[in-house]
């Protein structure tokens, strides 16, 4: 039964590669970013309270002294969205997750400004592989087809700064007794509220009046596989294996998203970005397991 549990976070890493289709097709259906992500985290709201509901009615129930951890891992979480779908609307989608990817790498830097931890050798040693093999995916090296912008580049990195901040904010909150599935519910609320604002509801309204049934399914599929499920399974997942297998098995996300780019976007990469793709998984898959022992 235990082997059930090793297909989970392959399948989140499968989802979270798919996530470029839904933010490409919606933005170009003239949703813009902001409204998205209002679109993405309300909806999502309603599957993390099922999954409370479904796992423990307790888990809704949080202090005072909560809110401020939550209040930084709900905008660390829009940050990291905001800059991610930029990324993936100006670079191609493998690239994206690449350069999402490398949020350990953030989480090191990070640890040892903050908490004065140590950066082994065999960390810089993964650190080094990391931006070696996001050098190759970038093509950089190569006279490559693909367009490349700075903007996307920079997108791509910010997302991973604010991944980086989320980790370590919500293992704070996860120390503290509070369970992931509380941490992400009491987020998408924050993000919901801050971007209600900013958000086009005249858009929304456009796009699901242009073909009511398949827009709606389209729009809850979209927070399902993007965001939800991913987190889901791979929560279920930790219940049952050590964090050291779970990432290596969720770690597929950027070969998802070659995968998706070169079907759906004909972003076929060259030999060389393909081997940088390949060095940062290994050299991420690495580094995130030297993190989770040294916080075990």
């Amino acid at each position: 039964m235990k082997k059930i549990y090793l297909i989970f976070p392959i399948l989140a890493g499968i989802m979270f590669g798919s996530t470029g289709i839904f933010v490409r097709t919606l933005t170009e259906n003239g949703i813009d970013s902001t409204t998205l992500l209002f679109l993405r985290f309300s909806i999502a709201i309603i599957y993390m309270l099922i999954a409370i509901v479904l796992t423990d009615k307790s888990l809704i129930k949080v202090s005072k002294e909560d809110i401020p951890l939550f209040l930084i891992c709900g905008l660390c979480i829009l940050g990291l969205n905001l800059c991610y779908n930029n990324s993936i609307n100006t670079v191609p989608l493998s690239l994206a997750a690449v350069l999402l990817s490398t949020a350990p790498v953030f989480v090191v830097i990070f640890a040892y400004f903050i908490f004065n931890e140590k950066i082994s050798s065999a960390k810089v040693i993964s650190i080094i592989l990391v931006i070696i093999g996001c050098i190759l995916t970038t093509g950089l090296l190569e006279e490559s087809m693909i367009p490349i912008t700075s903007i996307g580049l920079i997108s791509g990195i910010g997302s991973a700064i604010f991944w980086a901040i989320y980790t370590i904010a919500s293992r704070k909150s996860i120390d503290r007794g509070k369970h992931t599935f509380t941490i992400l519910f009491y987020s998408l609320i924050i993000i919901t509220i801050v971007t209600i604002p900013f958000t086009n509801f005249g858009q929304i309204e456009s796009f699901v009046l242009a073909n009511p049934a398949n827009n709606i399914i389209f729009l809850l599929l979209h927070s399902l596989i993007s965001f939800a499920l991913p987190y889901i399974l791979i929560t279920i997942s930790l219940n049952h294996l050590d964090a050291g297998t779970v990432v290596i098995l969720s770690s597929g996300e950027p070969v998802a998203a070659l995968v998706f780019g070169a079907i759906v976007y004909n972003e076929i990469p060259s030999p060389l970005m393909f081997c940088g793709i390949i060095i940062t998984i290994i050299a991420l898959i690495s580094l995130s397991r030297k993190i989770e022992m040294k916080s075990e």
